[in-house]
């Protein structure tokens, strides 16, 4: 007995003994009553320290697992160890259409997954390597020494004071009047759409976006039982003329828009556009969702306001951002800005389901923020996505032979194929070679785009991007010639 105990280097020893005498006696290897070896017998047999033993026993005591008797040593308590009869359910069959439905719409559970070794384009998250740890360190080491004992209780379910207040002056930086504006912070951009559309009144049970656009939402719509209508997107954005003929044949209840490097397309909406957007869904008293992701992440040209600055004071737009694909996807930190009524509502929502936030992981990032550490990031982050962005477009147009390329900046570009090629017969050859991508027909709202696919760059070596592209490219030319 006991000659299986085995110690691993990551963990206490007391506790990894305590663990492994609790488990022998709650499997009734050690009886009720039984008499234990003694600290000094078992420190001995095991090649520990007798005080590793006694902290062990001592924890043991306090959980009544075990009992001490004085000059007698330390025995086995009465443990109930006894197991009912066994039923087993089938719980597919006790699951309601909600659920199977996210199971059904699952993409991490269904595409071909990368393995170690192969050159994978699927992401478009932040590259690891880049993350700025020791700066981060240094946040969350200010923040616990002026607030621990606050940020590690209970936070309130609008989110962390300091950091609302950081995020309201950045958008107003942005060009966003945030005079009857207010921000609820969120488990991320998902979080909050889904929050958001659990709030809203479903009158037409339609919502009009850019076709393709992002899985996530498309996924929450469905869940959510809405109808989805999707409008083309040209190169300078969502087609204007197809928006106005939706409009006047069929009522929605809001619109879904990504105008800053689009997801999947990554196009960039005109200014000029933007402007037309807004009047449009002004006119026809339409909500719009903005989803304002990877704003930032510009690498020419002049900086492109957010829709909610064309609103002014009005209160027609609600911007839902995050930092994840920018900064720290692990923190799980996005927010709502939009007009202050709907925020006190959607905090209610918010405090009934999550209750709120981790407040330690917000204080962090304001800490992070707010001692300029972003700024610095953004710039060598943006230098390295840049050169890797010029790479990839430039191997594209070297190797791949596209109808369409698109994405303005970013983090990835979109190709369309030529009709009749089929994006997910050219994945699965590619597999075999070591490389894979995202099959773009998953961002289209009906079914089409079996022709295109993404390329996320941004978390591979340069040279990995080029070798990458040049398979796809080879691959495809095979497709075509046969």
């Amino acid at each position: 007995m006991f000659n299986d105990f085995k110690l691993i280097d990551d963990r206490p020893v007391y506790i990894q003994l305590k663990d492994y005498l609790k488990e022998m006696i709650m499997k009734g290897h050690l009886l009720e009553h039984q008499k234990l070896p003694s600290t000094r017998e078992l420190s001995k047999l095991l090649s520990i320290s007798r005080n590793t033993v006694l902290n062990a026993y001592a924890d043991l005591e306090q959980e009544g697992i075990i009992y001490a008797v004085k000059g007698k040593g330390n025995f086995v308590g009465k443990v109930e160890t006894l197991k009912a009869s066994s039923i087993e359910f089938n719980w597919k069959e006790r699951l309601n259409n909600v659920t199977l439905l996210a199971d059904e719409f699952d993409l991490m559970k269904q595409d071909i997954h990368w393995e170690k070794g192969m050159i994978s384009f699927n992401s478009v998250a932040p590259e690891e390597k880049l993350f700025d740890v020791e700066n981060f360190k240094r946040a969350f080491l200010t923040r616990m020494s002026l607030e621990g004992d606050i940020v590690l209780n209970y936070g309130y379910a609008k989110g962390y004071k300091p950091l609302i207040e950081y995020l309201l002056h950045y958008m107003e930086m942005k060009g966003v009047d945030i005079s009857n504006k207010d921000i609820l912070i969120t488990n991320g951009f998902t979080e909050g759409l889904d929050i958001l559309l659990s709030s809203l009144a479903k009158k037409s049970g339609r919502v009009i976006c850019e076709n393709p656009t992002h899985h996530a939402a498309l996924k929450l719509f469905r869940l959510h039982g809405f109808d989805i209508h999707g409008i083309d997107m040209k190169d300078d954005g969502i087609d204007i003329e197809q928006v106005e003929k939706s409009l006047s044949e069929k009522e929605f209840d809001f619109a879904y828009l990504i105008p800053s490097y689009h997801n999947p397309t990554g196009i960039v909406t005109s200014s000029e556009k933007r402007a037309e957007i807004i009047r449009l869904f002004s006119q026809y008293q339409i909500p719009i969702v903005e989803d304002g992701f990877n704003e930032e992440l510009r690498y020419s040209g002049s900086h492109l306001a957010p829709l909610m600055t064309f609103i002014g004071e009005g209160n027609n737009v609600i911007y839902i951002s995050s930092f994840s694909k920018i900064l720290f996807p692990g923190l799980r930190v996005g927010w709502i800005l939009a007009d202050k009524e709907l925020i006190h509502c959607l905090e209610s929502m918010k405090r009934a389901r999550t209750i709120h936030t981790s407040t330690l992981d917000q204080a962090v990032l304001y800490q992070y923020l707010q001692d300029g550490y972003f700024e610095k990031y953004l710039k060598k982050a943006k230098t390295v996505y840049k050169k890797k962005y010029e790479l990839a477009r430039q191997a594209c147009n070297q190797y791949i032979p596209f109808k369409r390329m698109t994405g303005d900046g970013g983090l990835h570009l979109f190709i369309e194929l030529e009709e009749g090629m089929n994006a997910r017969a050219i994945l699965k050859k590619c597999y075999q070679k070591g490389v894979v991508f995202y099959p773009g027909d998953v961002f289209y709202s009906n079914g089409e785009g079996s022709n295109t696919f993404r390329l996320g760059f941004s978390r591979l070596k340069e040279e990995d991007i080029v070798r990458g592209i040049k398979i796809i490219g080879d691959t495809l030319k095979n497709e075509m010639g046969s």
